[in-house]
């Protein structure tokens, strides 16, 4: 035996439990006649699988597909906190599973990005597009600069009644969804300006320009960060809403929930 079928050998041996990133059913159907538990995580269930986590993001950064992964079965009683999982998933090329992780189900820590986007009141999709809108700005900027934004999705009633408009409503009579990318374009146009989104549950575009004003008493953000993160935590504490954030500071994106950070995410690695 080789050195590195010794360490293959390794990493597969005694495991509990597979967890298979694709929608190929030919490579589904290599692992169904195996002792151990196969877990497909993908955007939808095309082969079928007993065991399955729904991907609400393509999850182009490898770490974080996996965590979602893990998090979702865990969440879902789907493997326990004790099994040795075997993660299959792709790197480099969409159509290959080239990567091969091994992991104790709890030997991680957990970021919270499954329950921010499936056990949140606004819809998984909607949170996703709201992402994406500040993972592009985070990259990109507006017109060559850093910018900042804040967008609340979700309990958009109670999130008007705890804000005051900084200016006009550019979509107070407009019926305007985002994931659009006509919107979109808008939404990184209007983030160069003060205040914040508010997206209702469906995605709707309700304001921009808004001011919170939630008591920030009780509200603990790691040191740091500034007024709209102590913004966002509290805003989310207070209503049923998730708040995304990009910092102007350091370009990072930071989800919000029930008052806590609960996902950082780096634009250029996603």
């Amino acid at each position: 035996m080789t050195g590195l079928e010794e360490t293959v050998g390794d990493i597969i041996a005694d495991i509990d439990a597979v967890l298979l990133f694709t929608e190929r059913e030919e490579l589904y159907e290599r692992f169904e006649a195996e002792d151990f538990s196969i877990v497909v995580v993908a955007e939808e269930n095309t082969v079928e699988a007993e065991k399955f986590v729904q991907l609400p993001l393509k999850f182009t950064d490898v770490n974080g597909r996996i965590r979602f992964g893990l998090e979702g079965a865990l969440d879902n009683d789907i493997i326990g906190p004790d099994n040795q999982v075997v993660c299959l998933t792709q790197s480099f090329n969409d159509d290959t599973l080239d990567t091969v992780v091994r992991v104790k189900a709890d030997e991680f820590t957990k970021t919270g990005v499954y329950d921010l986007f499936v056990n949140s009141r606004p819809e998984a999709d909607v949170v996703r597009d709201v992402f994406e809108v500040a993972i592009e700005l985070g990259k990109k900027g507006q017109k060559g600069k850093q910018v900042g934004a804040l967008f609340v999705v979700g309990d958009a009633g109670k999130v008007m009644n705890k804000s005051r408009p900084l200016s006009y409503n550019p979509f107070e009579k407009s019926h305007v969804h985002v994931g659009d990318p006509i919107v979109n374009v808008m939404l990184k146009e209007f983030s160069r300006l003060d205040g914040a989104f508010v997206i209702s549950d469906s995605g709707k575009i309700v304001s921009a320009y808004r001011y919170l004003e939630p008591a920030a008493e009780g509200v603990d953000i790691p040191k740091g960060l500034g007024a709209r993160h102590m913004a966002a935590g509290a805003i989310t504490r207070d209503t049923n809403a998730v708040a995304i954030v990009l910092s102007e500071s350091d370009a990072m994106v930071r989800a919000f929930k029930a008052g806590e950070l609960i996902l950082e995410v780096d634009p250029e690695e996603y």
